[in-house]
C-alpha cells in the first residue's frame, strides 16, 4: 500500500548532472532522465593509470577535481575549463581502448588521448602520464546491484552506483539547523553532489518513500546514500573546509547495516522521460 502527497505540495527544485565524474555540477532548467539517469551524467572519468586496470579519480584523493567546469559539446566531446585555460577533448575513437575499474566493477571505456592526459595532469599538479581522461563505451553496460535494485534492470554510466541521487531541500536546512548555521553559513546542497533536489517534503521524509512520479518519469528510491569526505570539500575552491558535515551527520544518521552516515537517496529509473526544474512531484510512501 502507499499514500500520495498531494502534486502541489512537492516540486522540482533543482536538476544536476556531473558529466564527468568527481569534476564540477553542471544545472539544467529542465533533462531528459534516461534509464542511466541524466543524460551524459558521469558519462566521463578520470583514471589513475598507474593501476591496472585504471582506476577512477575522485575528490577524495584530488580536491582540485571540483575546479574543473565542464561542459558537453554538440558533438558529444566535451569543453574542461581550468581557470581560463580550455581544454577541447573530442569524441574518443572507438579502438582507443583501456581497462578501467569503478568501485569493483571492472569495464574497457574509450581512452581520450595524450593531449587531454598532459592537460589534466598539469593542471592538477600529477606527474606526467598518471591520469588519464575516459568516456563510457558504448557497447558496454554497467548493471545496479540487484540487491537493492532488484529486477528493474537499472544501469549507470560511471556513478557510483545508481542513475540517480535525490536530496531534499527541507532535510539540508534541518542538518544546517543542527550545525547551528544561519543562512549566511549554510551548508550548500553541492556538497552532496545530487542529480535531482525536491522540496515541499517534511525534513528526512526520502526515508520513508517507495517511488516519486513527475510528469511521465517514474523514480523508485532503493538506497540509502552513504556519504563521504567529498563533502567536506568547497565545491568552487576544491579546499577541504572541516568535518562538517560528518560530524553533525554522525549525531543522528548513522546507519550501522550500510556502514557509514548518510543524506539523500539512490534511485533507479522505471520509466524514463523528461522533467523540469519547478514540475509538480507525487511521493508514494512505503508502509
Amino acid at each position: 500500500m502507499s499514500a500520495q502527497t498531494s502534486p502541489d505540495d512537492v516540486k522540482v527544485a533543482g536538476l544536476f548532472s556531473y558529466p564527468v565524474k568527481g569534476c564540477r555540477v553542471v544545472a539544467h532548467a529542465s533533462a531528459d532522465v534516461l534509464a542511466s539517469g541524466i543524460r551524459h551524467d558521469r558519462e566521463w572519468m578520470v583514471v589513475d593509470a598507474r593501476h591496472s586496470p585504471a582506476t577512477f579519480l575522485s575528490q577524495r584523493e584530488c580536491p582540485l577535481m571540483a575546479t574543473l567546469t565542464v561542459t558537453v559539446t554538440a558533438d558529444d566531446g566535451l569543453f574542461i575549463a581550468f581557470t581560463d585555460d580550455v581544454l577541447v577533448v573530442p569524441p574518443p575513437a572507438r579502438n582507443a581502448l583501456l581497462k578501467v575499474k569503478v568501485w569493483s566493477h571492472e569495464t574497457v571505456a574509450l581512452d581520450a588521448g595524450d593531449a587531454a592526459s598532459d592537460w589534466l595532469n598539469a593542471k592538477l599538479g600529477m606527474a606526467r602520464g598518471r591520469l588519464r581522461l575516459v568516456r563510457f563505451h558504448p557497447d558496454m553496460r554497467r548493471d545496479c546491484s540487484r540487491l537493492y535494485a532488484g529486477n528493474s534492470d537499472a544501469h549507470t554510466f560511471f556513478a557510483d552506483g545508481y542513475p540517480l541521487l535525490i536530496a531534499s531541500v527541507e532535510s539540508l536546512a534541518d542538518l544546517n539547523a543542527r550545525m547551528n548555521r544561519d543562512i549566511t553559513r549554510a551548508m550548500p546542497m553541492n556538497r552532496f553532489r545530487p542529480n535531482m533536489v525536491i522540496s515541499g517534503l517534511p525534513a528526512w521524509d526520502e526515508d520513508h518513500i517507495d517511488t516519486l512520479a513527475i510528469g511521465e518519469v517514474v523514480l523508485k528510491l532503493v538506497k540509502p546514500c552513504v556519504r563521504c569526505q567529498v563533502t567536506t570539500i568547497d565545491q568552487f575552491s576544491g579546499a577541504r573546509l572541516s568535518d562538517e558535515p560528518l560530524d553533525t551527520l554522525a549525531r543522528f544518521r548513522n546507519n550501522a547495516e550500510l556502514g557509514g552516515v548518510t543524506f539523500g537517496w539512490n534511485a533507479v529509473v522505471l520509466k524514463p522521460g523528461h522533467m523540469s526544474v519547478a514540475d509538480p512531484v507525487t511521493a508514494a510512501y512505503r508502509f
